[in-house]
């Protein structure tokens, strides 16, 4: 078991706050429409500070918390694209100007950070105190792999959420964008800007992402310290990703494919391992053979969907639902 001292988890986390703060000052101080070149380098920027934490990880704790640690990251960041997605077409529906397409992303990485953080809290409670919980997450995550693969050629419909549907019916909601305001007056009455429904359904989005990924993690690894990481440092950069890869997502035509098949391999991981506690003869899966599996599917997943596109260059990738209808031959759902 892996023995984190109050002050590694105080630095840790004040260095996740401090980056999501600067992330967030800078967006706000700033609005502007990102452009292909401060992508590139907030990406790499990112991605190189979690590659740094992981790497300090694995000399002061040894390769196997680091391998979980990494294991934990690539799992995470490749469910958080599949999240882009979705961002992308809230975006599109309610036609967010460019310029605070920021203020909406830094929002809902931040949301997204504290709803993880609780579900990991709750998730290691309950992981500790019933060891069933494995078998109860192994077969959630089986369930949603089988579903996101049944659905995997569709995009979920944002009009249908019901949060927004509520706001909708129960708020005034102006018609125009007032600035990055959230609130403004409609006729002399107090009204939401369309900005706010916007939030209301990336908010609602994280929650849904949350319980499916926190599941997928903990298939990793059991410690809360580094699935905490591994998601915190998964999500900081997707601000910067969303921007760089926004134009190339729907090329990636079989990552729903992929993120079902690392599901399902996670999912019965979770259940092999609830299995080996009562009996030694049920085999486990290593973390080192984890990470093994998840890159080839990544690998194999993008490689097939650039084959793809290459030949059918009308091919285009969608983020999946849970519960919507596959589309018929005439494109509308069954």
């Amino acid at each position: 078991m892996l023995e984190v001292t109050t002050l590694r988890w105080a630095l840790t986390i004040a260095v996740i706050l401090g980056l999501l703060a600067l992330d967030l000052g800078l967006a706000a101080a700033r609005p502007h429409e990102v452009k292909f070149r401060e992508a590139v380098i907030s990406s790499i920027l990112y991605i190189a500070v979690a590659i740094g934490f992981g790497l300090v990880l694995a000399a002061q704790v040894g390769w196997e918390f680091g391998a979980e640690y990494f294991a934990g990251y690539i799992v995470e960041k490749s469910l958080s694209i599949d999240n882009l997605f979705v961002f992308v077409i809230i975006m599109t529906t309610f036609a967010v100007p460019a310029k605070y397409q920021q203020k909406v992303l830094i929002f809902g990485i931040a949301l997204a950070l504290v709803m993880r953080a609780i579900f990991i809290a709750l998730g290691a409670a309950l992981l500790s105190l019933f060891s069933f919980m494995f078998l109860i997450f192994g077969l959630v995550l089986i369930f949603t792999a089988v579903q996101l693969y049944r659905h995997r050629d569709v995009d979920p419909d944002v009009q249908d959420n019901v949060l927004v549907r509520v706001a909708r019916r129960g708020l005034t909601v102006t018609d125009e964008y007032d600035g990055g305001r959230l609130f403004s007056r409609l006729d002399g009455r107090r009204a939401v800007t369309p900005l706010f429904i916007v939030l209301l359904a990336i908010g609602s989005t994280d929650l849904l992402f949350a319980l499916d990924s926190i599941p997928a993690i903990f298939g990793i690894t059991d410690e809360p310290y580094i699935v905490f990481t591994a998601n915190a440092f998964a999500l900081l950069g997707l601000r910067a990703l969303y921007f760089l890869v926004k134009g190339l997502l729907d090329r990636l035509v079989y990552l729903s494919t992929g993120l079902a098949i690392i599901l399902a391999f996670i999912g019965v991981k979770l259940v092999l391992h609830w299995g080996h506690g009562l009996d030694d003869r049920v085999p486990e899966v290593s973390t080192n053979l984890s990470l093994i599996v998840i890159g080839v599917v990544l690998t194999v997943t993008t490689v097939a969907s650039l084959v793809k596109v290459r030949r059918d260059p009308t091919a285009r990738a969608h983020a999946g639902s849970l519960t919507a209808e596959e589309p018929n031959d005439s494109g509308h759902s069954r």
